[in-house]
């Protein structure tokens, strides 16, 4: 069985915490079972390790997060890169594609697709195990619905068919039909119906998707997909194959499933009330305050709010209208102001344009000890960086100098390049050119 984990979010919801590269998938807000942080995706990678379930898995995100993505899930797990954003079906047929292809995964074996952000206990995971079964027993896809507590609108629903007890068939249900995101109303209709909360997680035989690719006209070679990727229409997954499957079943699961879409659901997991520098006072009750500035926020006499603070934003809400934040948001700013790469951080400080027309962008970076950047080049723009403090190395056309405090290390567009750390390096980076445009990196070597 492998398992294609689909990462992504637009960093809205949990704003200012989150943004454009780190979503709320790479939180370190969650208790960890050693007593400190964790984030959902360092939480569910951990958990499929604990199961046995990780090995053979890919995750596939956009190409802007994979740096942090790789920081959060480990080195072992292997990250497909999506040029552009095109939907969860898109990404599951890219994956699938990488396994048949360059993974040597057989077209027989099961593939599991299922969302990162899922904030579940073991014993739902352990339900993974199962879903062959459904293809075993004749189904193009095998599901797991969640029973529903209340009549949420927030969720897709599966309806299953009534004909015979689950018991008869080993807990599987025969799915009749799929419900988007129903009305209160209907939704209490849906469950009295014997409806079940839509998880996300959907399985099938790995050549199934690869033949629906061909019937759709796409190419099934991982290369050709890659290539044409960008000319894709966004599609779900539940759309564009759940909802078309001739015969689908479904297991039904009763115990914890938990969506941290918004900050008030989010705070729920969260031990401490104050995080970062500062304090909330006793009066002050149901408040919780996330502090990532170097200053501190005290919080006198407000209840039930939430007041979250970093490079990117202030926000000062009451827990009750704090959903509203995405709304606010119609867009985020192209470049995030603190970001997490696989090798440290990096905080930016300024931002100033030129009449010329280029910008000029200073940043601190932080390396931790033995870690590096990507052996890479960009052809329109020139790095300058200053070493604050600890010990390293850059390579520069591939030749090896070191670096201390005060050195200084210059990169003209188009050189190729990389930074390592030999203890915890910091350094201020300034960067001067076409320095939005992400898209200007060719990466040679991930390490060396």
């Amino acid at each position: 069985m492998r398992l294609i984990l689909l990462s992504g979010g637009s960093g809205k919801r949990l704003w200012p915490l989150s943004n454009e590269i780190r979503s709320k998938l790479f939180l370190k807000l969650l208790p960890a079972p050693d007593g400190g942080l964790e984030s959902m995706m360092e939480r569910l990678c951990r958990q499929l390790r604990e199961e046995g379930l990780l090995e053979g898995a890919v995750i596939v995100t956009h190409r802007s997060q994979a740096e942090i993505t790789r920081a959060h899930a480990g080195p072992d797990v292997p990250i497909v890169e999506e040029p552009s954003k095109r939907g969860t079906f898109t990404a599951a047929a890219l994956a699938a594609a990488y396994l048949a292809g360059r993974a040597g995964a057989s077209i027989e074996e099961t593939a599991v697709v299922l969302p990162v952000d899922l904030f579940v206990e073991p014993d739902f995971l352990a339900l993974l195990r199962r879903l062959p079964e459904a293809t075993a027993r004749g189904a193009e896809l095998g599901l797991i619905g969640v029973g529903p507590t209340h009549p949420s609108s927030q969720y897709g629903y599966i309806v299953p068919e009534r004909r015979r007890p689950p018991s008869e068939e080993g807990g599987w249900l025969a799915v009749e039909r799929f419900a988007e995101k129903p009305d209160p109303p209907d939704a209490t209709r849906l469950i009295k119906r014997g409806a079940l909360w839509n998880s996300g997680v959907f399985a099938f035989r790995l050549g199934w998707l690869l033949d629906k690719l061909r019937e759709k006209g796409y190419p099934a070679a991982y290369e050709q997909l890659l290539q044409g990727y960008d000319g894709w229409e966004e599609k779900s997954f539940d759309q564009e194959l759940a909802e078309k499957a001739a015969h689908a079943a479904v297991l039904r699961y009763g115990g914890s499933w938990q969506d941290l879409g918004s900050w008030t659901t989010f705070l729920r997991q969260l031990g401490d009330v104050q995080l970062g520098p500062g304090a909330v006072s006793a009066g002050a009750r149901n408040t919780h305050l996330i502090n990532e500035l170097g200053c501190p926020i005290h919080i006198i006499g407000i209840s039930d709010a939430v007041v979250a603070a970093s490079p990117d934003g202030i926000l000062v809400a009451s827990k009750e209208h704090s959903d509203r934040i995405k709304e606010a948001l119609r867009t985020l700013p192209s470049l995030p102001m603190q970001e997490e790469k696989r090798w440290g951080s990096c905080r930016t400080l300024e931002i100033d344009r030129l009449e010329s027309g280029d910008q000029v962008l200073t940043r601190r970076v932080s390396f931790k000890a033995g870690k590096c950047t990507s052996y890479h080049l960009h052809q329109a723009k020139e790095e300058i960086w200053t070493v604050l403090s600890g010990v390293g190395r850059f390579m520069l056309e591939d030749e090896i100098f070191p670096v201390g405090p005060g050195s200084v290390m210059r990169f003209p567009p188009g050189s190729r390049h990389g930074v390592k750390a030999v203890t915890e390096l910091t350094c201020m980076q300034v960067e001067i050119g076409r320095v939005l445009d992400e898209r200007d990196i060719e990466r040679l070597l991930m390490s060396w």
